[in-house]
């Protein structure tokens, strides 16, 4: 080593070509002594660096696996033993010109490599016109990130248009980049809030962002990105982080409300799973005084309630007869007296249900005179003494007024069910002085602390979130939470257990893809007790006094339901796959969720639990014993491209692993409805694949057997490998990654790396000839952004069986494909062009792809469901796929 030192002196080219063979063979700690030694060896230290830097592969990404990364790190570590070494013992002459080439270094930069170019070479002392033009280049040729990344660093926000530096981010799904621009200054987040606003509005139109911005080419999957519903929930979202006020976006606001008007209809005339008293008290609440929300209340009756009914209201709102819907006016005059008036329903409530809903749903074990509803402190201590007793059980729930159109989405909450056995306590949040009392939050706070009482309940994180929101003191001093058992972790535990055995393991074991649509706790009574909830009154005003009967029976109900649950499991919790200790259970699946939501929040953050949902077709298979016969045969072979699915945003993960797989694969995006899956479903011919609570309500909408709901507790390679052995596919070699991993495209372009080299260059991305070692015959680089280790010689190389695309559908001018998808040259490393002879493009997207490790990666993952022959692992045709490749 010291050998190789005296050889590379005082040359930082030398010096880079050494570092970069070590790099390559991961000799990383060679690599710090000979670049240590290298820096001291310099005779002007910060120039050389540049030197060294300019010429490093993948430069421009900046990661921590990155040579240029690793280079600039090794040299402030050398920095701190030579702190002579400053750019003001540099000449001034020099200095600029320094300067000025360490900030082109910042181009695709990531922050951790940004940071210290910005420390060494005091990037922030230069002149303001300096860095504007640099911030405008970068933008010019479309390295918005950066630009933007670059101005917050050098806290130049308010120097720049914050449209041209926000907009072309938002497009790119880059809008938290965009948050964290704004962030801070308050006149650009209002400004930003407001943009968005502005796309909600019916009359706006993506032309006139085409318009605006006409050098930002925009693919169809950015385009479609800006659709309302989506942008109308980011503006909340910002809203309430950016405390602005909601009149600054009455675009926003009019989609929520209008959006839950809609709601509401379904709800009552579809689903009927609202009361008419439920349902009128949200209407009148969300339409309020609008004009426009009341003509479209109107509208939405004459096709969900009737013309009778769009009459009431339109003369219960005085719409003038220019706004009403064809045919409203006439009714209005033909209604007598009697009817001209919005019924108001049934006044007259008894406590006690019809037999036939007794025969239907689970009922109340004890009369109305043993249901106490407490609004002062008199009635709480006769609470206090009884649930605090040491061994009592008790159920826990709460209630609160459903947000429909409400701007703040907090909600704070109006009543707390606390049920023992025999009595049921509804303690009124809605009465200030009671609620607010130090009296009653230091009850809550004894009541949740308390080792000796167990407190059940169902999907509590919802309910503490509320109380947070009620309570601000719990968020000061957290609420401690001792001696709860969750029965919705007891619920999914019985889920597994039942997809484990199979439905015959168990006489009371849960029943799934049978019975009425129902879900959470509703569906745990039905499995434990037989009888399911009514859930008519969930939705309810939980904010109106005085309460209705049907309210507070359902609210004595929802909470008394929980001892009943608890019994029935406790009394032969083996017929429910259940442990003997029930509250083991709580702290077993914390242990496991710990790990899971590590890894989730490393892809897409951790995700909120959701109540349990049946599994139907696709738990773990039993196989057959050898010498037996499987019992359902399989059906015909299918080929990956035949397969049609819409997977649900909770399985994004089994959608981006059939898609590698070369299965035609849409998944929904977060913000996105479930019923899109059975639009999409019925318009194109797929099969949903779905978790959770949305099953019942989608299976029923599509055709038998095109709605599939899987195990949420499996991970997505095993929910993958499942879906592939249902259908029979069985993917080959040329099959991974046939499909684009963004868009879902199957045609490609495949562009030598002359045509890419000169492409580069011709943009400004490629400002010198990058000179590296190219790799051994057979070998080939990972498919990163930064350099990876060479693919071992002789393994499988990518073929992909997929639609080829002609240069020609490239346009040299715009470099966008047919479709409007632009050419990413800027994700292409110019430190690759040495060692990759083919990109691979997608005229969906435009995204870049290369042969590397990854191929070899999923084909070792699928090993088990892969059909691996002699015809296809080698495919000559793939470096043909189009014959002879003409020059762009």
């Amino acid at each position: 080593m010291s050998q190789a030192t005296q050889q590379l002196g005082a040359d930082p080219t030398a010096l880079r070509e050494q570092l970069f063979d070590f790099w390559t063979r991961k000799e990383f700690e060679t690599l710090r002594a000979v670049a240590f030694k290298g820096f001291s060896d310099f005779q002007t230290p910060l120039e050389d660096l540049l030197c060294v830097l300019e010429g490093c592969p993948g430069r421009q990404k900046g990661k921590a696996t990155t040579m240029g990364h690793s280079i600039l790190m090794e040299f402030e570590r050398w920095r701190r033993t030579h702190p002579k070494v400053t750019l003001q013992a540099v000449p001034e002459v020099s200095k600029l010109g320094l300067q000025r080439r360490a900030l082109r270094l910042l181009t695709d930069a990531q922050p951790s490599f940004m940071d210290p170019l910005i420390d060494i070479y005091q990037l922030g002392n230069l002149d303001r016109s300096i860095l504007r033009l640099h911030i405008i280049k970068l933008q010019a040729v479309s390295c918005y990130r950066e630009a933007a990344l670059l101005s917050m660093k050098l806290e130049f926000q308010n120097e720049v248009d914050m449209e041209e530096m926000c907009v072309p981010l938002i497009l790119q799904d880059k809008l938290p980049m965009a948050e964290s621009f704004v962030r801070g200054h308050p006149k650009l987040e209002e400004r930003m809030l407001t943009l968005l606003d502005s796309w909600c509005h019916p009359d706006f139109s993506i032309a006139q962002l085409r318009r605006q911005f006409p050098r930002l080419s925009l693919s169809k999957h950015q385009t479609d990105q800006i659709q309302p519903k989506m942008l109308s929930k980011q503006v909340f979202r910002l809203m309430e982080k950016f405390n602005i006020d909601p009149g600054l976006c009455p675009n926003s606001v009019y989609k929520r409300k209008s959006d839950s008007m809609r709601f509401l209809m379904y709800k009552r005339f579809v689903e009927k799973g609202m009361s008419e008293e439920n349902w009128r008290d949200h209407v009148q609440s969300t339409v309020a005084d609008d004009p426009e929300l009341q003509i479209q209340l109107v509208e939405l009756m004459v096709k969900y309630g009737g013309m009778v009914n769009a009459a009431q209201w339109s003369l219960h709102y005085g719409l003038p007869k220019d706004r009403l819907p064809f045919g409203v006016w006439d009714t209005q005059e033909s209604l007598p007296p009697s009817l001209r008036e919005v019924s108001k329903g049934c006044n007259a409530e008894s406590w006690d249900p019809s037999q036939a809903h007794r025969d239907r749903f689970y009922q109340l074990p004890i009369t109305r005179d043993h249901v106490h509803f407490l609004e002062t402190l008199e009635g709480l201590q006769c609470c206090r003494d009884t649930v605090l007793q040491p061994g009592c059980i008790v159920g826990v729930d709460m209630e609160w007024r459903a947000g429909f159109g409400a701007v703040s989405p907090q909600q704070r909450v109006a009543l707390i069910q606390l049920a023992v056995p025999g009595q049921v306590f509804l303690l009124d949040l809605c009465a200030h002085g009671f609620s607010q009392h130090n009296t009653t939050v230091t009850f809550i706070r004894s009541l949740f602390s308390a080792t000796t009482v167990l407190k059940l309940g169902y999907g509590m994180a919802g309910d503490l979130k509320c109380l947070l929101a009620t309570w601000a003191q719990f968020s000061e001093e957290p609420l401690k939470m001792e001696g709860v058992l969750d029965l919705l972790n007891v619920h999914q535990q019985m889920q597994r257990s039942t997809s484990s055995r199979g439905s015959s393991g168990s006489p009371r074991g849960v029943l799934v893809g049978e019975g009425p649509a129902e879900k959470g706790l509703s569906l745990l009574v039905q499995q434990v007790l037989g009888k399911p909830l009514d859930k008519m009154e969930q939705l309810s005003n939980w904010e109106r006094r005085p309460l209705r009967t049907s309210q507070l029976r359902y609210a004595a109900v929802d909470a008394y339901c929980l001892l009943d649950v608890y019994s029935a499991l406790s009394r032969d919790p083996a017929c429910f796959g259940l442990p003997q200790d029930l509250c083991s259970i709580s702290s077993l699946q914390t242990e496991k969720s710990k790990e899971e939501k590590k890894k989730q929040a490393r892809r897409r953050g951790a995700r909120q639990e959701s109540d349990p949902a049946p599994t139907l077709t696709l738990g773990p298979e039993k196989s057959p014993q050898p010498g037996e016969e499987s019992q359902s045969p399989l059906p015909p072979r299918m080929a990956p491209q035949q397969l049609r699915v819409v997977c649900d945003n909770m399985l994004q993960g089994l959608g981006r692993y059939l898609r590698c797989l070369g299965v035609d694969v849409v998944v929904l995006e977060n913000t996105d409805d479930h019923r899109v899956a059975a639009q999409l479903a019925q318009e194109d011919g797929r099969v949903i694949l779905t978790c959770g609570q949305p099953y019942q309500t989608l299976k029923s909408q599509v055709g038998e057997g095109r709605c599939i709901a899987l195990d949420c507790s499996e991970k997505a390679r095993e929910q993958a490998v499942r879906v592939l052995k249902h259908f029979n596919v069985q993917p080959t070699q040329s099959d991974i990654f046939s499909r684009c991993q963004v868009c879902n495209s199957d045609q490609y372009l495949k562009m030598p790396r002359e045509n890419m080299t000169r492409l580069l260059k011709e943009r400004g991305f490629l400002q010198q000839q990058q000179q590296a070692p190219v790799p051994p015959e057979g070998e080939t680089w990972d498919d990163s952004p930064s350099p990876a280790p060479f693919l071992a010689p002789g393994a499988p190389r990518y073929s992909p069986h997929c639609r080829w695309a002609p240069l020609s559908d490239l346009d040299s001018t715009t470099l966008t494909f047919p479709r409007g998808a632009v050419l990413q040259l800027h994700t292409v490393p110019p430190g690759l062009l040495p060692r990759i002879p083919f990109f691979f493009i997608c005229t969906g997207c435009g995204k870049i792809f290369w042969e590397g490790s990854h191929f070899s990666r999923v084909l070792s993952q699928f090993q088990e469901v892969l059909c691996i022959t002699e015809d296809t692992e080698d495919t000559p045709e793939f470096f043909n796929p189009t014959g002879p490749t003409p020059n762009l």
